[in-house]
């Protein structure tokens, strides 16, 4: 099953527009969006095949955190994971009249 995995990374200054973009790129081959400009901290929204939740998240802070790696960025820790199963994502779309 497809996941749409948030992470969220915390640290001690403002994160900028250009490590924003090099986080943009870092992430892009995962399907991925970055975010956390002007705060402090930085993020990225990935998706990932994985069998349940869990195991979505774990995939998902290994390609993240090696996505990171790979560039300039400081490595911060990863303070929160959620997690969005596609089928629920689009369960309210059902609900439509």
């Amino acid at each position: 099953m497809r996941y749409s995995v948030s992470l969220q990374a915390e640290g001690d200054r403002e994160f900028t527009l250009e490590e924003a973009v090099e986080l943009a790129d870092a992430v892009a081959p995962l399907s991925g969006i970055a975010s956390g400009m002007g705060t402090l901290g930085y993020g990225a929204q990935i998706i990932v095949e994985a069998a349940d939740p869990d195991s979505a998240v774990e995939i998902a802070l290994e390609r993240f955190t090696a996505a990171v790696s790979g560039t300039k960025l400081p490595e911060w820790p990863v303070v929160r994971a959620e997690c969005l199963a596609e089928d629920e994502d689009f369960a309210d779309l059902d609900e439509i009249p």
